[in-house]
């Protein structure tokens, strides 16, 4: 009955409460304080709109075609900035799927035995051209193995409520 008024999701009804109440502090906290320093992915409903948002802003901002740019990511090693990024978005909320992020060696690493989500540590989302990103990526300059490159995709339905990567 709930569900039928609500956006999908496969929790629990219990989980689904402490979800929502946690989603009502953020936008509450946003609408209150204004635009926040880092963004809780996983707790906006339509994160295509999100996106879609930053790469107006920052197409806007630098005059650029908006159909030129591609979004790119990394890890910072401060991991509770005080201010927003001068370009694109702090980003948390989102889990890695048999896999874990390792912060000695500030890598992506195997998971531990039984372990299968664990939380992805605070994001850079940001934008470059799609041939300056094309030109970084040529011989996988990525930040982990190539191996789990296929590993890396977030759940793109507007209407889940855990985004995993």
């Amino acid at each position: 009955m709930w569900l039928g008024k609500s956006c999908n999701s496969l929790k629990p009804l219990g989980s689904y409460v402490n979800d929502l109440v946690e989603r009502i502090k953020f936008f509450e906290t946003w609408i209150q304080n204004g635009i926040p320093v880092i963004f809780w992915f996983s707790g906006i409903f339509f994160t295509q709109a999100f996106t879609t948002g930053a790469m107006q802003n920052y197409a806007r901002k630098y005059t650029i075609p908006i159909d030129t740019l591609a979004f790119d990511f990394g890890f910072p090693k401060e991991q509770e900035p005080k201010e927003r990024p001068e370009d694109g978005v702090w980003t948390r909320g989102l889990f890695f799927e048999a896999a874990r992020w390792g912060f000695d060696t500030w890598e992506i690493e195997e998971s531990f035995p039984k372990v299968l989500f664990q939380p992805m540590p605070l994001f850079h989302l940001f934008l470059e051209s799609k041939a300056e990103l094309e030109r970084n990526t040529v011989g996988n300059s990525l930040p982990f193995p190539p191996i789990l490159d296929c590993l890396f995709s977030a759940v793109s339905t507007p209407s889940a409520l855990t985004k995993m990567v």
